[in-house]
Order: structure tokens, then C-alpha cells, then sequence
């Protein structure tokens, strides 16, 4: 019978994590999680910081979007080995919100719902893109 070690002590696996903890600890990485973070609030309050609250699909839909961004984009800068992953989600959020007043059942594409979605949307779209870069080629110093 063969004995495999962990792949806890892989020198792959150390590797791609000291590069991860790297990419966290550059100020470029904590700004865009930092924007991300007041993206996902803003997105989340977006219906009654704007005033479309009244149309109840699209700030619930908003509310929900807000708050999922904010936790896939909140645990990227603390355990980016486990969850730059998750940073396709936030892209995809972005590109639901831009969206998602004209595909929401009912009168939903109001001038402001519209204006608020698609600007947050186009930023948080940039950020999870922004955040998937990071993760993928090591950067090299010479």
C-alpha cells in the first residue's frame, strides 16, 4: 500500500499562496476590495438613496444584488486562495444589475432606476474584473 503525504505541504500549493497573499497586501488590491465594498452598500441602498423605493421589484432585486457583491467581493482580501473565484460572480452581478430594470417584469425602467443601475453596475463590473486580474499571472520584478 502506497502512502501519499498532504497536499497541504504541496510546494505548488505554497507557492500559489504566498503569491495570493502577495496580491491581497498591494494597495491596488485593498482599493478595489475597499470600492467594491462601498459599491455593494451603495447598490444595496441604491432604491431609496436614488428614490425609485416605490418600484419594489427593482430595490428588492438591488438589496439582494448589494449584498451578495459586498460578501463576494468582502472575502477576497482576506482568503484570496480560497475565494478569487468568486470575483466571476461579482463580474456577473455587475452585468445583472446594468440590466435588470429593462428584464424585471412590470414598469421598472424609470430614468433614475436605469441611471443607478447602469452606472453601479459598469463599476462593479470593472472591480470583479479588476479583482480577477490579480489573481492571474504572477507579476514579475526585475
Amino acid at each position: 500500500m502506497t502512502t501519499h503525504s498532504s497536499i497541504e505541504h504541496h510546494p505548488d500549493l505554497a507557492e500559489m499562496r504566498t503569491r495570493f497573499e502577495r496580491v491581497t497586501a498591494t494597495p491596488a488590491a485593498q482599493a478595489v476590495e475597499a470600492l467594491a465594498l462601498i459599491t455593494g452598500l451603495y447598490l444595496a441602498a441604491s432604491a431609496w438613496i436614488a428614490g425609485f423605493s416605490a418600484l419594489s421589484p427593482l430595490a428588492i432585486n438591488n438589496l439582494i444584488a448589494g449584498v451578495a457583491f459586498c460578501l463576494c467581493m468582502g472575502g477576497l482580501g482576506s482568503a484570496y486562495e480560497r475565494t478569487h473565484a468568486m470575483a466571476w460572480t461579482a463580474v456577473a452581478i455587475g452585468a445583472w444589475t446594468i440590466v435588470a430594470p429593462w428584464v424585471m417584469a412590470g414598469a421598472m425602467d424609470t430614468t433614475r432606476s436605469i441611471v443607478s443601475n447602469v452606472i453601479t453596475g459598469a463599476v462593479a463590473l470593472c472591480l470583479g474584473l479588476a479583482m480577477v486580474s490579480m489573481g492571474g499571472r504572477p507579476r514579475t520584478t526585475t
